[in-house]
């Protein structure tokens, strides 16, 4: 038997939803797809699980996202390394119960800063900035020179 393949416009038109939100599930992973030239095909199977799967119709608890940016001023490049080795380190080893979140950095040498940018939940980006004061406090800045 052939297993029947469909287009995200296909499907988009099926379900009435925007291609681009398609794009997005696969992107994430909740629509399995493959990927065909430069587009995507999804399985007759693959679209039936994820048109039966469960939709929670609320949510129990809200939650609140953050997103952040700090500016983290070093003394040199090596001390920006060691931060954000810190730093990861402690996103690396976050509990789950904080669910999702990113840190991105990025070092700027004329004017020797560190760009922090923190997206999760209150908790993680309430932990991640503590650490960042703990890691620039002047008492500390010896490590770091």
């Amino acid at each position: 038997m052939q297993e029947i393949y469909y287009t995200v416009e296909q499907i988009a038109q099926k379900l009435q939803m925007h291609p681009k939100t398609l794009q997005r599930y696969i992107r994430e992973g909740k629509l399995r797809a493959v990927k065909v030239g430069k587009g995507w095909r999804v399985s007759g199977h693959d679209l039936s699980v994820f048109t039966e799967r469960e939709q929670p119709c609320f949510v129990e608890s809200p939650t609140a996202i953050v997103s952040c940016v700090a500016d983290v001023y070093t003394t040199s490049k090596d001390a920006a390394i060691r931060i954000i080795n810190a730093l990861t380190a402690a996103l690396n080893s976050k509990p789950s119960s904080y669910g999702k979140s990113s840190l991105h950095t990025q070092y700027i040498p004329e004017e020797q800063k560190l760009r922090v940018t923190l997206y999760g939940s209150a908790r993680f980006t309430s932990v991640m900035l503590d650490a960042i004061a703990a890691l620039t406090e002047e008492s500390d800045t010896d490590a770091f020179v």
